[in-house]
């Protein structure tokens, strides 16, 4: 039982880094690191919505609207670049608050809003993580297609495909555990001038330590994944920070 639960919580964050360190590199080399927070914030906006009004019913379907929405925005920021990122920190402020507010009229408030911020995938189903890695999969195929397309139409179905993507993974491992796997691999990886490849094993390194720390100190597994990638981000930071 404890295996099956180990190995489950790890293969999700394992298929979570697969896709978030490339949608992390796109993000930050568009300088717009605020786009993975706001639209994952967006995401649970969705959520917190659906548990409100349709008790829990339609919850995937109103996190992907909500994200969709959100990338819409961003993208459409794009023409105003110079101040686009604090158009995005704006979007991430209301959203978080709009959920806190929503969710303060639900008996259980308290308990979803820590959900959404870091949900404790520990016991995340493995059906569930062998479907989202297959749902990641077709997104990455799309992703690859969409590099022949004029930049307009592309730019548009990258958010797109971040949206699907973001919905799903704040369903499964909430905004914070998604946006640190968004942003430390990809952010290290780039400090150190390695590829993909790179972002990806490095941010599975520190999800596997974070999990097995999790199981030996019994922490909550979302938000010791949050330390983790957090701390080794920031160290690499701060590593190159002193050399230059």
């Amino acid at each position: 039982m404890i295996w099956d639960l180990f190995l489950s919580s790890f293969l999700l964050s394992v298929v979570l880094t697969g896709i978030h360190a490339y949608l992390g590199r796109e993000i930050i080399k568009r300088g717009i690191v605020f786009a993975d927070l706001a639209v994952a914030q967006f995401s649970g906006v969705g959520m917190a919505f659906s548990l409100l009004f349709f008790h829990g019913e339609h919850l995937y379907l109103f996190s992907l609207l909500f994200g969709l929405l959100a990338s819409l925005l961003i993208a459409l920021s794009q023409k105003i670049r110079d101040y686009s990122e604090a158009f995005v920190g704006l979007m991430y402020a209301f959203g978080f608050s709009l959920a806190v507010l929503l969710l303060s009229f639900s008996p259980h408030g308290m308990e979803e809003l820590k959900k959404l911020t870091a949900s404790d995938v520990l016991f995340v189903k493995l059906e569930e993580v062998l479907k989202t890695a297959v749902l990641y999969a077709f997104v990455g195929a799309l992703l690859y297609l969409r590099k022949g397309l004029k930049k307009p139409v592309s730019e548009l179905s990258f958010f797109a495909l971040f949206s699907l993507t973001l919905a799903s993974s704040v369903k499964l491992a909430g905004v914070l555990v998604v946006f640190v796997l968004l942003v430390g691999p990809a952010l290290v990886s780039l400090l150190l001038n390695r590829g993909l490849a790179f972002a990806w094993a490095w941010g599975v390194c520190w999800s596997f330590l974070a999990v097995v720390f999790s199981f030996w100190l019994d922490f909550p597994t979302g938000y010791a994944i949050v330390f983790f990638q957090s701390l080794a981000g920031l160290g690499v930071f701060v590593f190159r920070l002193a050399r230059s």
